[in-house]
């Protein structure tokens, strides 16, 4: 899968503008799948399988946007103001290289702080593109841009821009490459604008109905120095939601996943992440309710311009989707 990831994350896609990444992903998808559409709001929607007596219509869900952003005015000497696209955070921006969608290339930088020790906020930050002036500024306000980092093969690591959540991505795409036999009526959604609300999964939720949900994405670690207080580690196996910010894994899910897990000897870890959500929170909540639970990737340096992650993990991550969606769901309640 490294390769695919790479295409992927060195493919720009900021909440909003996904097309580039939609087709991609179609052409990836088109071989396998056993019918593709795109809804009016442009999450992509592959289906795989029939749905038989013993199986389920099961929605699996990963966005194909990242985090970027937005120029909000440009001052007479041709500097760029802007804000946020997404979960951008101020202290990862200083210095940092942006390229926007008409392909101009760009550094971030500060005005002179009053006391340097501090982060810059986002009213300090500018983008300098070269220009000399608003005139010979190739820029307009309202253009997207998103962080310009090269992927980075380490090995058993790997780090770039946007492996949230390109891994997920590349995970579903890896088990509908793999998938030849289920009970059940699969639709892979890759979905948009994640990273602004979930929007894509509200919609997409909403006209699929499904009978369960699953987000595919990343997660915190707790393995860093003075890091998160979490126990999430690279490497150890990906991770089984039992709750975030935004929703709680339905108990017969967790159970469901925990058991399909031991049975395939897959390494698994517990998460419980205290901020943040996923397209399951969406899928939960829609109509009268979905059964939901979440899918894993631990990721270091999460909404960076350079994440990491164990590529064991995302291996495993795979080979657990796959396991759960090649046999019959048998329910049981955790605990």
């Amino acid at each position: 899968m490294k390769a695919i990831i790479q295409q992927l994350v060195e493919t720009a896609a900021p909440s909003g503008h996904e097309n580039a990444m939609r087709e991609l992903v179609r052409s990836l998808a088109t071989p396998h799948a056993d019918s593709i559409e795109v809804d009016s709001l442009g999450n992509l929607v592959v289906r795989k399988g029939s749905r038989r007596d013993d199986g389920l219509r099961i929605m699996v869900a990963a966005h194909m946007d990242e985090i970027g952003i937005l120029a909000s005015h440009i001052d007479e000497k041709g500097f760029i103001r802007f804000t946020r696209n997404g979960g951008v955070r101020a202290a990862n921006c200083l210095g940092g290289r942006v390229r926007f969608l008409n392909g101009v290339q760009g550094v971030i930088g500060s005005e002179k702080l009053d006391n340097p020790e501090k982060t810059p906020t986002f009213e300090q930050l500018f983008i300098d593109v070269g220009a000399t002036s608003r005139d010979n500024c190739p820029v307009n306000t309202g253009d997207v841009a998103v962080f310009e980092r090269s992927f980075l093969d380490l090995g058993k690591r790997l780090v770039a821009k946007a492996l949230d959540d390109r891994v997920g991505v590349a995970v579903m795409l890896d088990v509908l490459s793999k998938l030849k036999d289920t009970p059940h009526e699969v639709l892979f959604v890759f979905t948009v604008q994640e990273e602004v609300g979930t929007r894509g999964a509200i919609a997409a939720a909403y006209h699929l109905e499904p009978e369960i949900g699953l987000s595919v994405d990343v997660t915190l670690t707790g393995d860093t120095p003075r890091g998160s207080k979490m126990e999430v580690e690279l490497g150890k196996g990906p991770a089984i939601k039992i709750r975030d910010a935004g929703m709680l894994s339905d108990p017969r899910i967790i159970c469901w996943m925990s058991d399909t897990a031991a049975r395939e000897n897959i390494p698994t870890q517990r998460e419980i992440l205290e901020g943040g959500s996923t397209d399951a929170r969406s899928i939960q909540i829609s109509r009268a309710g979905v059964p939901v639970g979440c899918l894993s990737i631990p990721c270091r340096y999460v909404h960076s311009p350079s994440e990491m992650v164990d590529f064991s993990d995302v291996q495993h991550a795979s080979a657990l989707l796959l396991a759960l969606l090649s046999r019959p769901v048998s329910f049981k309640q955790e605990g």
